[in-house]
């Protein structure tokens, strides 16, 4: 069985999906979920009673349109917080960023997991950084940033759905080819650096910068994926997308979408899924697995 390097946990890949609970310690979050200090820590106590695997600790928000934070504003939001739990939970902590000297840092106050969207393309010290550590890195697929990416075009429910590319995708590229061999880029960045293929995971990053058919197209085809051998994260929860195939919902009523696409993820291959909702995704996962594995 193939086992995922986080620091000092070994997460087992194959034998169940994890639960990554999303916990936003910022107060821009696209999920209306943000919170900072204690609500934030709060939150995070919560996801882990009710069933979550790995809590993933934000500073940042990542949405289209979000506004840079700063180093030290990051840093403050995150460190604390991350030093907090590592007292109080036994699970993995994760840190999504960008930043590899957040990652340096998160990891000193406990993170094991090390969660960067840009598949650490934007920080030019994220490798490095994390290299110096022994903590997983998750490396994700994205077109632009969250300064320049759009929200996906609307489309129209029903048996004739269309669906209108948008953003910066055209539909006419294979994104699936486009992920993969973005992959296989960072991998060998990555291995350059000396990170070990133990210590790796990845992500298509649904929704960043990709029409809702790429996005759909991603959990369609998952299994040419998964097939990439490493573990993959699967990242859905009550994205634009979900709500645009169903009329338009608000981000609260996105639920039955997302574990919709959450269950599809699963049975595509996904080893870990990100979610708002853990307990009724954690009720999901069980489920799936216990068809799928």
């Amino acid at each position: 069985m193939k086992i995922w390097h986080c620091g000092a946990h070994r997460l087992e890949i194959g034998r169940k999906t994890y639960v990554m609970g999303i916990v936003n310690a910022t107060p821009d979050s696209f999920s209306g979920d943000g919170n900072i200090g204690e609500a934030a820590l709060q939150r995070a106590l919560q996801m882990t009673e009710d069933g979550a695997d790995i809590l993933d600790i934000g500073g940042e928000s990542t949405r289209p349109g979000a506004v840079p934070v700063s180093l030290d504003e990051e840093l403050r939001r995150v460190v604390p917080l991350i030093e907090t739990l590592a007292a109080r939970v036994e699970i993995p902590l994760s840190v999504d960023t960008t930043k590899g000297e957040v990652a340096r840092r998160a990891v000193e106050a406990g993170a094991s997991i090390v969660n960067d969207i840009s598949g650490a393309t934007f920080d030019p010290q994220m490798l490095q950084r994390v290299g110096e550590t022994q903590a997983g890195l998750i490396l994700m697929h994205l077109r632009g940033t969250p300064q320049t990416m759009k929200w996906s075009e609307a489309v129209s429910s029903g048996p004739s759905l269309t669906l209108p590319t948008s953003g910066e995708g055209t539909g006419q590229r294979d994104i699936i080819a486009e992920i993969l061999q973005f992959w296989a880029n960072r991998l060998d960045a990555a291995r350059k650096i000396g990170i070990a293929d133990e210590r790796l995971a990845f992500d298509a990053g649904f929704g960043f910068g990709k029409s809702v058919e790429e996005n759909l197209e991603i959990i369609r085809r998952g299994r040419e994926l998964s097939d990439f051998g490493f573990p993959t994260l699967s990242a859905t929860s009550r994205k634009s997308t979900i709500g645009k195939i169903l009329g338009d919902a608000p981000v609260d009523e996105r639920i039955f979408g997302s574990a919709a696409v959450a269950a599809l993820a699963i049975a595509g291959g996904a080893d870990m899924v990100r979610v708002h909702d853990v307990r009724e995704m954690a009720q999901v996962t069980r489920i799936c697995d216990a068809i799928v594995r």
